[in-house]
């Protein structure tokens, strides 16, 4: 096995009702003054917001909400978000919702420890962080997984780019989930979280060092879950079962467990930033629409690694190793589009692109020229272009 460091300090509480213990784990965690944030009003709505404020007032906690989170959410809330929390003299940082509001609750909390730098700093990797405020999930949305991860990502509109941030200071220290709080959801916002968590297992399958059996196996049954349980969920947001097992499969996904001792790809999900930066598509989605064709373009750098993908994920195996490589990589593009997902370009609604936007595109992937993206295989500006061509259909 590949020698690997693992570390999770994120208190998990999970089931139904849990969303009940939160005051007690702000308290817990040393919180006292807590900005709630969420995203739009699908929160209000249900009455979870109402409930968590009640339930913080209860308990003796100072509390301010701030709603408003877009999905691919955007640096300027972020800022905005650290600003009221130092105005308020916030301690404790509350995400009530998915992905974006988490990742936006992270800067919020970095922004707010570190008054004397503008957030984006930390996320070019001009500044590193060294202190933030802690921040406790109440988890709406099984997709990200980064209610126990270390990353975050924000886009600056500004610019156009989006960035992500991979640091331990990201991890937040609880995570409420609750399967029901997903019941609203509608099919696409449970197909693209379905896609996403497929995609950050995948994205740690696909590497270069693979000798850890029992990470691969982990990862491979993860899989298997998402992708049995996302048919079910797809179809009805109220089965529990379905939902639960796919909001545990989230979490599990983007904790580090299904990579262990592995390099980290994520090739597709840097192409795939750059499609969601520059048009604000669901961020699943654009993973979902650039997965096929970044897969034909790199499975030869290791067939067998493929193949054992479909044996293990999909039950296929082919004549050859190659002929079982392209038939899981077709099986994969299918069930996206069983579930509603794009596998291109026009199925993702941003229609055939002209050559210069696929240039543009290429040179933005790679922060013009200045870094090279993926370890399974290491693809410079021209492979990536390549892939957003062979993505650029219908």
């Amino acid at each position: 096995m590949n020698s690997f460091t693992y570390h999770i300090p994120t208190e998990v509480v999970f089931g139904r009702d849990s969303e009940t213990l939160t005051a007690s784990l702000i308290q817990k965690y040393g919180g006292s003054r807590v900005l709630i944030v969420y995203g739009g009003g699908s929160a209000v709505r249900s009455g979870l917001i109402e409930k968590l404020e009640t339930q913080l007032s209860e308990a003796g906690l100072a509390w301010e909400a701030m709603g408003g989170v877009h999905p691919n959410p955007y640096l300027e809330f972020a800022r905005e978000g650290a600003k009221r929390a130092r105005e308020k003299e916030a301690d404790f940082i509350l995400a009530v919702g998915g992905g974006s509001v988490i990742d936006t609750c992270k800067a919020i909390a970095i922004g707010a420890a570190n008054p004397d730098t503008d957030i984006w700093k930390f996320w070019t990797r001009e500044e590193t962080v060294t202190k933030s405020l802690p921040v406790g999930v109440v988890l709406t949305i099984s997709a990200s997984g980064s209610e126990m991860s270390d990353s975050a990502v924000l886009t600056d509109m500004e610019s156009g780019v989006k960035r992500g941030l991979g640091t331990s200071f990201n991890r937040p220290v609880f995570a409420v989930l609750n399967p029901e709080l997903t019941y609203t959801l509608p099919s696409y916002q449970v197909a693209c979280g379905v896609a996403d968590i497929m995609m950050h297992t995948m994205d740690r399958y696909f590497n270069p060092d693979t000798t850890n059996q029992l990470t691969d196996e982990i990862a491979e049954a993860l899989l298997r879950t998402t992708i049995h349980n996302g048919l079910t969920a797809v179809k009805n947001s109220h089965d529990y079962t379905a939902m639960s097992e796919l909001m545990w499969c989230g979490s599990l996904s983007h904790n580090g467990l299904t990579g262990l001792g592995g390099k980290k790809d994520f090739a597709p999900h840097q192409l795939g930033h750059e499609l969601s930066a520059r048009f604000d598509v669901a961020h699943g989605a654009s993973l979902s629409a650039i997965w096929g064709s970044w897969a034909r373009y790199v499975y030869k750098t290791d067939v067998n690694r493929f193949a054992r993908f479909a044996a293990n994920v999909w039950g296929l195996r082919g004549s050859s190793e190659e002929s079982a490589a392209i038939a899981g990589i077709h099986a994969t593009e299918e069930y996206f589009t069983s579930i509603g997902m794009p596998v291109n370009f026009v199925s993702l609604g941003i229609g055939v692109q002209p050559e210069e936007a696929l240039r543009e595109m290429a040179l933005g992937c790679t922060y013009q020229r200045t870094r090279k993206v993926g370890t399974f295989k290491v693809l410079d500006v021209e492979d990536i272009y390549e892939i957003y061509k062979a993505a650029n259909c219908g």
